[in-house]
């Protein structure tokens, strides 16, 4: 008898949920409406046991992170998302476009404190010219070997639009510059009724997959995330993360989901999840996503590492990066505090399971 099998006893009243988990750990993932099913029910240790256990068959005990740096070349935003508390109009006082040598020198920064990867994103600033996207590249390129994890798919259209070039003219063009991969961002809900209300000036999500499938095709790899808790239903959550499995199916170029809950200080919208709601959705990522997408990361950033500690239990079997800086839930009223090594590898350890450092691929660095 499994652990699972033991937990199911205690819930003779959940059958139907039992049923669709067994399934699940036989390796037939569920569909929508059972993985809706599976966020409506109340009994989040049955789905979390069964999680936990997919995360050690795909993923092993080893938890990981990696050496890293965010950094926001510009804030000034034609967008204007509703859920977003970072962007500027242009000529706000503290709207901003960095310099390369402002770059550069963060970037060096990172280097010395051990980086590996530097994640790069703005704002749709239309003053910006494609000239500034690919001497930046180069640049860093030049002086560093580090990975760039650059813009996002809505900053890959507009660069397209820059170039008056296609999607994959303009991929292919950004990787011959120093491109090596692409982060899940503006993805928030793969679903155009929710995007219609919270971002009507951003592409849809079928222009997102557009860029991240191209992107795949062309042997550039990247993650896909999901921003939760806004305007958008539980059968909305589950289309998303199915929507991400379906391109998963045709590429296999996803390296990690990365689930985070909405943070609503400073923006025009409400939140409306609760740390019950995240170790839901992340352990829900697990069970639709196995034998797809092996890393499912824990949000430290929005949930703190307590509940990401936690969200380990449920699914999860990364920690994402220390992030040596961050700006964009910072503004948005979250406390942001940069973590060490040692944070990581006391969370793991007190847990009993190994932890390593990784690259942005997932090749493991170094175990401790």
């Amino acid at each position: 008898m499994t652990s699972f099998d033991l937990i199911k006893q205690f819930y003779n009243d959940e059958d139907d949920i039992a049923g669709i988990l067994t399934a699940a750990l036989d390796n037939d993932p569920p569909g929508l409406d059972d993985g809706v099913k599976l966020l409506e029910c109340s009994n989040i240790n049955l789905t979390g046991a069964a999680a936990d256990m997919l995360r050690k068959d795909s993923a092993g005990e080893l938890v990981t992170f990696v050496i890293d740096r965010n950094i926001n070349y510009t804030n000034i935003c034609s967008s204007k998302c509703k859920f977003c508390a970072f962007y500027r109009e242009p000529g706000a006082e503290d709207a901003y476009v960095l310099g390369i040598d402002e770059i550069i020198s963060k970037i060096d920064e990172a280097v010395r404190l051990g980086a590996t990867q530097i994640l790069i994103q703005g704002g749709v600033n239309p003053s910006i010219t494609i000239e500034y996207y690919e001497e930046m590249l180069r640049q860093v390129k030049k002086r560093f070997n580090v990975q760039m994890h650059a813009f996002s798919p809505p900053e890959i259209v507009h660069i397209s639009k820059l170039y008056g070039a296609g999607i994959r003219e303009t991929i292919s063009r950004l990787h011959d510059a120093g491109l090596d991969s692409i982060p899940g961002g503006g993805a928030e809900i793969l679903d155009d009724r929710v995007r219609s209300y919270v971002s009507p000036d951003k592409i849809g999500w079928e222009k997102w997959q557009e860029v991240m499938l191209t992107a795949h095709s062309l042997g550039i790899p990247t993650t896909a995330t999901m921003v939760f808790g806004h305007a958008e239903t539980l059968r909305e959550r589950v289309e998303h993360i199915i929507r991400i499995r379906d391109m998963q199916k045709k590429t296999s170029g996803f390296t990690a989901f990365i689930p985070w809950s909405f943070q609503s200080e400073n923006t025009q919208l409400s939140g409306n999840s609760t740390g019950i709601d995240y170790l839901k959705i992340v352990a829900v990522s697990r069970i639709l996503l196995n034998g797809y997408i092996r890393n499912i990361q824990a949000s430290w950033v929005t949930q703190g590492l307590s509940m990401a500690q936690v969200a380990l239990n449920y699914g999860a079997n990364d920690l994402g990066g220390t992030m040596i800086e961050e700006n964009v839930v910072r503004a948005a009223g979250v406390p942001f505090h940069s973590k060490n090594v040692e944070e990581f590898v006391h969370i793991a350890k007190k847990m009993g399971r190994p932890i390593a450092k990784r690259d942005t691929l997932y090749n493991i660095l170094e175990r401790y």
